[in-house]
């Protein structure tokens, strides 16, 4: 509980807006004090980075999923609210979302992260979601970006947005999939993604997935991405 009012107070700290410094401290301090005490923050998208803690995801040695998708998310996170995009991380550090979930009374710690994320997405005013992973199989040659979409338009198009950007920065030409089977991708009602980044079973995704430069060129990809999806349908 105390991880997910961090985040919070994070969002409500980077998307609120400043004081002026005409105002008396005794009123700002009313000012941001409201009744009801606790206010949800607000932001246009909601960055899910994929894993944590207990559960690594995909694993190459010793590179984990859960490090590349935490580290690409938070410079998501700083590019889209340097850029006027308000956004929130649902994760700040190397934890599980599944031990903040005291109310889906499941012995399975995967379904407790899930639902975590996606009750997220409800409790947390935002217009889409983005989830950040990479990509793992046995055939080590296959490489690249795969966005994975909702069946609505809306989640298509942002998808092809993001493809489209991460493509040319990886110099691919791949299409974006519909996600039938993913949870998220089913159960939250807003327009939804799944960002497969690239595949860490590929010696040279692996390179570029955790080098910190290619990881700021690839979260401005999707930045890019989103802003185009956002001019589509402003």
């Amino acid at each position: 509980m105390f991880k997910i009012m961090r985040v919070l107070l994070i969002g409500l700290i980077c998307c609120s807006q400043p004081l002026s410094a005409a105002v008396p401290e005794d009123e700002q301090q009313l000012t941001q004090a409201p009744e009801d005490g606790w206010t949800m923050p607000s932001a246009v998208v909601l960055i899910d980075a994929g894993h944590g803690g207990i559960d690594g995801g995909a694993t190459a040695g010793s590179t984990l999923e859960k490090d590349i998708n935490l580290a690409i998310a938070q410079k998501l996170y700083l590019l889209l609210n340097s850029q006027g995009i308000p956004a929130v991380l649902n994760r700040t550090g190397d934890y599980a979302l599944s031990e903040d979930n005291r109310w889906h009374l499941s012995r399975s710690r995967h379904k407790r992260d899930l639902s975590q994320r996606r009750q997220l997405t409800e409790e947390i005013e935002t217009t889409m979601l983005v989830s950040l992973h990479v990509n793992w199989t046995r055939d080590n040659s296959k490489h690249g970006p795969i966005v994975l979409h909702q069946s609505s338009g809306e989640s298509a198009l942002l998808a092809f947005c993001i493809q489209d950007t991460l493509n040319r920065q990886q110099q691919t030409a791949f299409y974006p999939r519909e996600g039938k089977p993913f949870y998220l991708l089913r159960r939250v009602d807003q327009p939804a993604v799944i960002v497969e980044m690239g595949f860490i079973s590929n010696s040279a995704d692996r390179t570029m997935l955790t080098d910190p430069r290619q990881q700021l060129k690839i979260a401005t990809a999707i930045a890019s991405g989103i802003r185009q999806y956002k001019w589509i349908t402003r």
